[in-house]
């Protein structure tokens, strides 16, 4: 993802669509002007002239926060890294079959045997196999805030965890 440059004021109307779009935007404010009040956390300003060194940092500031505003689902890649929030953590690849059917459905029931088939096509393996990764999948996933929930007899649900739940996400991951 980019960061936007738009100079203030005269590119409100851009700053506005981007605001909508929730692209992070630098606005670099003309000398003599106010800065406007800020939208959200994927807006930051400065004012012109300004060192390289300075734009720099106020775009590498917005890229970290876009990452970590935006990503609210969780992502998982092809190496079997999954991404939530500004952490991440890196999983064995049966564990990262089984996360990546839940992701698929964050937020909503997967059923057991969707979960097996997903992990082990063509073979079945016994309930207690199926049970071992869930917790295992639970103990790695829990430093960035998310849970898998139970659903008595329907199956799994990842979720984001509950404050409740004593989970602090990280910050960085590994």
């Amino acid at each position: 993802m980019d960061v936007t440059l738009v100079r203030w004021p005269g590119e409100a109307e851009q700053r506005t669509r981007l605001a909508e779009r929730q692209l992070p935007r630098l606005l670099l404010i003309d000398d003599g002007n106010p800065p406007p009040e800020c939208l959200d956390c994927l807006e930051d300003w400065i004012r012109l002239p300004a060192a390289e060194g300075d734009v720099r940092a106020r775009i590498d500031g917005l890229l970290m926060r876009s990452r970590a505003h935006l990503r609210s689902v969780p992502e998982i890649d092809a190496h079997g890294v999954l991404r939530f929030g500004s952490g991440w953590v890196s999983l064995p690849p049966v564990e990262a079959r089984l996360a990546d059917a839940l992701v698929v459905r964050f937020g909503a029931v997967v059923g057991r045997d969707t979960l097996r088939r997903s992990v082990w096509p063509g073979s079945a393996p016994g309930r207690n196999v199926l049970d071992v990764h869930v917790l295992r999948l639970r103990r790695r996933l829990a430093p960035l805030g998310l849970a898998i929930r139970t659903v008595r007899s329907r199956g799994y649900m990842l979720e984001q965890a509950d404050v409740s739940d004593g989970v602090v996400p990280a910050i960085a991951g590994g």
